[in-house]
């Protein structure tokens, strides 16, 4: 690789300060290590490491920018068993909708009009409409807010997620729905803690955000990626919203189901299971995927601002089609093989999930409250695999390198030099999957109330309550969570790049940098070569 040209650093003459800050920062504006804030410090450049370090170089084009030594298919093992899955979701697809397709006059065609009185039909493929539509629109507004007002971003998602959770978690209570309502007040809780427990962190998170929608802003091609993001998974929601439901139609095995008289194999119970736990594995996979793709596309943008943007020879041009280039050729498998480790949990805890709540409506507390630990432990191990991938994600952007390599170097990163404290100490991601919390539980209870006002025969006794309303804060938190990867991702790129050449953003936004360190004067910790 080119030797990496740095920007010009302060001359011998100066003063440099690189004491290490061992110990956070107090309340007077002085660090305890001796840090003030007040004063100008330099963070060393590691010499070494310019020479022959993975730096993206000044250049017109994204790959000789962000250049692979040896260009290869990364993990394409995956990208295989991934297209494989695709192919297995689109010849169901093809099966239960020629079922849906032929039954469309049983089934009905609005609300009221359906024969169907025993298994899912028309009335839900209308509540999944109105689902994944309030989700888009929830989330492209959303954006709009955190651009418009960034700093009341993040305080505003915190306590509306308190005061909605807690408002549903009473009505659910009132209304005997116990199972539910127990899940929410655990959600409200825990999201209370989050808000009372982050108060002295949101002045950092608050600057950061800021810096990302400066970024934003800068360069469209985030938000353009944002929008195609959100109406590619709304449109593969809604298919797979469909799939569903055509798939009670053609495998349901009551006596009264027209759509076991199509063609595409005979009807029962365990048919009806393995398939629709293909259909959910399927679509968790594909939206996972989708959800990954849009992440490491935004990654290469950010990563571009972060390094050429004030560079003299110029940043390379469109560097969203360069980076969507990379993510769906030599980075492709490496998405796949994070995404598959996401979507095998989701579908374990969607199952387990499923198992507790008709636990709880049996009466089965015992049962159910063991399987509701479950859920717990299985969603703390999803959250992690989550957070883990999404850095090592940033990595496989920018460097184009395998998911265990960038698996590894994610935990280097976090091991040696302490980036989990600028992590932890950000909260806008939490923030983020707050807003989506916030809109699962709009569409819940959206479901809900769609249930019990238009009573559905299906539902007369009350049996699909639990698939449809988990299914509503599903569906509807992952389109959002796919929307906010716009903001996500960028910082997420942010916070690697700065911990491995903060010098490169001190020399070229000098009066952020100042501003990060008044609130985080670890900020002048660094990799360096050694690591």
């Amino acid at each position: 690789m080119d030797q990496y040209s740095p920007p010009s650093y302060p001359p011998n003459s100066q003063a440099h300060h690189y004491p290490p800050p061992e110990s956070s920062f107090n309340s007077s504006g002085q660090g305890q290590q001796g840090y003030n804030t007040n004063e100008t410090y330099h963070v060393q450049p590691d010499m070494e490491k310019m020479q022959y370090n993975q730096r993206p170089e000044p250049s017109k084009d994204f790959d000789e920018s962000f250049k692979i030594e040896r260009p290869k298919f990364n993990d394409w093992p995956f990208a295989v068993f991934f297209l494989l899955v695709v192919g297995g979701f689109i010849a169901v697809a093809g099966i239960t909708l020629n079922a849906l397709r032929k039954t469309f006059g049983f089934q009905g065609s609005s609300i009221y009009d359906s024969r169907n009185s025993f298994t899912m039909n028309t009335n839900t493929i209308i509540l999944f409409a109105f689902i994944i539509v309030l989700g888009i629109v929830l989330s492209a507004g959303i954006i709009v807010y955190a651009r418009k007002a960034p700093r009341l971003f993040i305080t505003t998602g915190l306590i509306l997620n308190v005061i909605l959770g807690l408002g549903t978690c009473i009505y659910y209570f009132v209304m005997h729905y116990y199972s539910a309502a127990i899940v929410f007040l655990v959600f409200t809780l825990l999201s209370a803690w989050c808000y009372w427990s982050a108060r002295s962190r949101i002045p950092f998170s608050a600057t950061v955000l800021q810096i990302a929608i400066d970024v934003m802003k800068r360069y469209p091609s985030t938000l353009m990626t944002s929008l195609i993001g959100i109406v590619v998974s709304g449109a593969f929601s809604v298919l797979f919203s469909v799939v569903i439901v055509a798939t009670y139609v053609k495998y349901d095995p009551n006596s009264l189901n027209q759509g076991c008289d199509v063609a595409g194999g005979s009807c029962s119970q365990s048919k009806l299971i393995g398939v629709l736990v293909f259909v959910f594995f399927a679509g968790y996979y594909i939206s996972e995927v989708i959800k990954n793709v849009i992440h490491v596309v935004i990654s290469g943008i950010y990563g571009t601002w972060y390094y050429l943007a004030n560079s003299d020879q110029g940043e390379p041009k469109h560097p969203a089609l360069g980076a969507l280039k990379r993510a769906l050729t030599y980075c492709f498998g490496s998405i796949c093989f994070g995404s598959l480790i996401v979507s095998i949990i989701q579908l374990i805890r969607g199952i387990v999930q499923t198992l507790k709540t008709n636990a709880l409506n049996s009466g089965d507390l015992c049962a159910g409250c063991g399987l509701f630990i479950a859920d717990m432990i299985i969603g703390l191990l999803e959250w992690m695999v989550r957070y883990f991938n999404h850095y090592a994600y940033c990595y496989v952007a920018l460097y184009g390198k395998s998911y265990l390599r960038s698996a590894k170097d994610t935990f280097d990163l976090i091991r040696f030099k302490g980036v989990d404290a600028l992590i932890n100490d950000c909260f806008i991601n939490t923030s983020l999957h707050l807003y989506a919390l916030f809109v699962g539980y709009l569409t819940a209870l959206l479901a809900y109330f769609y249930l019990r006002f238009t009573k559905p025969e299906y539902n007369s006794d009350g049996t699909y309550y639990a698939p449809v309303i988990a299914f509503a804060f599903l569906i509807s938190g992952q389109i959002t969570r796919i929307a906010l990867t716009v903001i996500e991702s960028g910082i997420s790129t942010f916070f690697i790049a700065l911990a491995k050449d903060p010098e490169v953003f001190q020399m070229t936004n000098r009066n952020r940098f100042d501003e990060i360190f008044r609130h985080y004067p670890q900020v002048l910790e660094k990799i360096t070569s050694d690591h």
